[in-house]
């Protein structure tokens, strides 16, 4: 890097060109300018580059020399990662904070791994053959976490030499690798990585377990599989990313990556700042302890915004290579997309839909599509899981990126503003949300909770579209003129939606539910609702029906019931059902 491969000769906000006179490839990190500003180069044409630079151009002047590191953009991936905060382009911010303040100055650089000592337990032996991505040997990250060390992709071959069991740095060697070329390569707990190549993986499984996140609208009415991907769209003050949080927090993944792309920075002060307090509920320790956060917010360069969900995707598949189960979190890809339709537009490239590039769904596909359960090279399981907010303008679902990612992924969780002005959270619209993987985890809750979920689920949805189709009847001649049976069903798919769907992030009960609770809780509801219909067929009125019912108790079981005693959820529904049996009766109701 110490000689300049060229020299600018156009800027245009993020994007320069560059003479080149020295070797140059697509994709290869360079540093512009005589401040180093790291870039990516994005195109070449003849002797001329076109780079992308991930930091603010303001001040560049042509004829400064760009300089060449002879890899692509690459991260590094070893112990350390696990608690830190970094930028879109893997600067750990707390530690350049340390060095310069609250205020990144350009070209600022740090280590992006702690140079602090592991200690290095060693699970191979001298002598014996390896393969990529075979395990070499752990260390213990933090308490929840122990991080596998795997062999680099193309250095198998035969170990000739292991460090024993002691404390080693990311950059002190561990172990000498002889390959089939007969070259001897060192291998240290770190390795690289380009952030636009997938890792490889043995084979690719099929997702047949649900991600579970205790929320109960999404768990039962638009399930996700682990190893699957999510949309998330949302109009603005819909709760978008407060129901994030929430899946940060209680979803079932071993590992969280969170990355904020182009978000507001008061947003992302408020996740740096709640974050390292937050207690992690399976464990009791700090959530920190497993998560990972890519904070790249819209008053930081536009570039490092599109390069931030590359850099959070290839973390992510790093863990997933150890055998663990992640969730990778992208807040918001509207706003990476918005980053795509800028650099575009300052290389003149030709508009599509709203301005977006043409090859817009081709980001995105490739995107979702890293995501995935898999056998890995180490022959363990790994999956990743990715839930992607969109921030469509004005809440508008037609507009091309929501349009495009719901093409790309399989469960599709459309937050509405109408439900969030009613103050019904989380605000999942029950309608048009949907999930292409419930038939694929089907069996997982049945054999869980026992129930025919499928079925009981169908139910429960019926009850939500028949009160939708009443809905449009009732505005139009009011309630009072519909016969009992259809206002019946308009109180049971309300008890339904206040008792059920409606869950409360801060309620110290309600914040999770657990799978056999949410079943307990849904088949509860379904059977109301046919009793009552049974009652009402058998000449019970529905006054005396709502008399009997304890509206109260009912909605309330959802936070009043703990998750480890949801068996006192079928004490209170045969309490119910006994009294409302007594109403009618000749009716033919079992007890």
């Amino acid at each position: 890097m110490t000689e300049p491969i060229g020299t600018l000769t156009w800027i245009s906000g993020p994007v320069v060109r560059a003479r080149v006179s020295g070797a140059a490839s697509l994709s290869e990190q360079v540093f512009v300018g005589d401040e180093r500003l790291v870039g990516e180069v994005i195109a070449l044409e003849h002797d001329e580059a076109v780079v992308q630079v991930y930091e603010e151009t303001l001040g560049l002047r042509p004829g400064e020399p760009i300089f060449g590191s002879g890899e692509p953009l690459s991260l590094a991936l070893g112990p350390g990662l696990i608690g830190t905060v970094y930028d879109g382009i893997q600067r750990p911010l707390d530690r350049i904070r340390e060095q310069q303040g609250i205020y990144i100055a350009r070209g600022a650089q740090a280590q992006p791994l702690s140079k602090k000592k592991w200690t290095f337990l060693p699970r191979v032996r001298e002598g014996d053959l390896i393969k990529e991505g075979a395990v070499l040997g752990a260390v213990q990250e933090t308490p929840l976490i122990e991080h596998r060390i795997l062999v680099p992709h193309g250095r198998e071959g035969k170990l000739l030499r292991l460090a024993e069991q002691g404390d080693y740095s990311v950059e002190e060697p561990i172990a000498d690798v002889e390959t089939a070329d007969g070259s001897v390569h060192p291998l240290k707990l770190a390795q690289r990585w380009p952030v636009r190549r997938e890792r490889p993986a043995e084979k690719r499984l099929e997702p047949d377990r649900p991600l579970i996140t205790g929320q109960r609208v999404l768990d039962t009415f638009a399930p996700l599989a682990r190893g699957g991907t999510a949309s998330l769209p949302g109009p603005f003050g819909t709760g978008k990313t407060i129901l994030q949080h929430a899946l940060v927090k209680w979803c079932d993944a071993q590992i969280i990556v969170y990355v904020g792309c182009g978000e507001r920075g008061n947003e992302m002060a408020e996740v740096l700042q709640d974050f390292p307090k937050l207690t992690d509920p399976w464990s009791g320790r700090r959530l920190m302890e497993r998560t990972i956060l890519i904070a790249n917010t819209s008053n930081m360069p536009v570039a490092a915004r599109e390069a931030s969900i590359y850099t959070g995707i290839t973390i992510a598949e790093y863990y997933r290579d150890q055998g663990y189960h992640v969730a990778l979190m992208a807040d918001s890809t509207s706003r990476w997309a918005e980053a795509l339709r800028e650099i575009a537009g300052r290389l003149e490239q030709m508009p599509a839909e709203e301005g977006y590039p043409a090859y817009l769904p081709s980001r995105l596909a490739a995107f979702y599509e890293r995501a995935g359960r898999v056998r890995t090279l180490a022959q363990s399981e790994g999956s990743i899981t990715i839930i992607g907010a969109i921030s469509p303008p004005g809440g508008d679902f037609t507009e091309p990126v929501t349009q495009h990612t719901q093409r790309f992924t399989r469960a599709f969780w459309a937050l509405d503003r109408t439900l969030a002005g009613a103050r019904h959270y989380p605000a999942i619209n029950w309608q048009t949300a949907f999930s292409l993987y419930s038939d694929a985890v089907a069996g997982w809750w049945s054999e869980q909770t026992g129930q025919d979920w499928q079925e009981i689920r169908r139910e429960a949805t019926e009850i939500l579209e028949q009160d939708a189709r009443l809905e449009n009847l009732v505005r139009l001649v009011g309630a009072d003129a519909l016969p009992d049976r259809q206002r019946w069903i308009l109180v049971a798919a309300r008890l339904l939606k206040e008792g059920f769907l409606q869950q409360s992030a801060l309620h110290a009960v309600d914040a999770y539910c657990t799978p056999a609770k949410q079943m307990r809780l849904l088949k509860m509801f379904v059977e109301l609702s046919d009793l009552g219909n049974t009652l009402i067929d058998a000449g019970v009125s529905l006054r005396r029906l709502q008399e009997a019912l304890d509206f109260s108790r009912l909605i309330q079981l959802r936070e009043n019931v703990p998750n480890e005693q949801d068996d006192q959820i079928e004490t209170a529904w045969e309490e119910m059902k006994a009294t409302l049996t007594a109403l009618g009766p000749s009716a033919r109701v079992e007890q």
